[in-house]
């Protein structure tokens, strides 16, 4: 079993997401947490809706300066929400906040994460992909949103654990913890083939 085996690694989390902090512990793996430098998140054009957040995971990947002892995995992860053929990425202030969630209201959007795995000798890097269908939500029940959890720490401006997604969220094609910001049942089975 995945859990028995990688009790001989150190397994470090590069990130502040308290999402991917959460999933990590619930599926029952120990790991220290880190955090990047401020890493401006640009990516090459040309890149398609899969490639970006895993350039963006490997590239945070690489920000991790210090070099791997023998036994331990550096684990990093970027979420893009995609809609009408565009990244929509963290709101930038309340008013940015609400034009992202009329955009996503009444409409189906993607959420695609990508995640890379380091360790001193080798690595890999994977994406997992949802798509979302969020019903018609009114301006009223979008301010309530925004006053009450201040999503501007969020991809999509929301959260799908949050309020909005227990009255918003119509149906998900693919994994609900993608969309939280960690496919872990992908990252699990991953990790099982890293390691073996």
């Amino acid at each position: 079993m995945l859990l028995e085996k990688i009790k001989e690694y150190s397994i470090i989390l590069a990130t502040q997401s308290p999402r991917r902090h959460y999933l990590m512990k619930e599926a029952g793996f120990k790991f220290r947490i880190t955090n990047l430098h401020s890493i401006e998140e640009d990516f090459p054009e040309g890149l398609n809706k899969f490639e970006i957040p895993v350039f963006l995971a490997e590239l945070k990947s690489k920000a991790y300066s210090k070099p791997l002892k023998n036994n331990e995995i550096l684990i990093t992860a970027d979420t893009i929400v995609w809609l009408e053929g565009k990244v929509i990425g963290k709101p930038i202030d309340r008013d940015d906040a609400m034009k992202i969630l009329q955009k996503l209201s009444g409409n189906m959007h993607e959420v695609i994460t990508g995640v890379c795995i380091r360790t001193s000798t080798k690595n890999i890097c994977f994406h997992a992909h949802s798509e979302v269908w969020f019903s018609k939500i009114s301006n009223e029940e979008l301010n309530y949103y925004i006053d009450n959890f201040q999503p501007f720490d969020k991809a999509g401006a929301y959260g799908i654990q949050d309020w909005i997604g227990f009255i918003g969220i119509e149906q998900i094609k693919g994994s609900y913890f993608n969309v939280m910001g960690l496919p872990i049942q992908k990252l699990y089975h991953e990790l099982e083939k890293f390691i073996s």
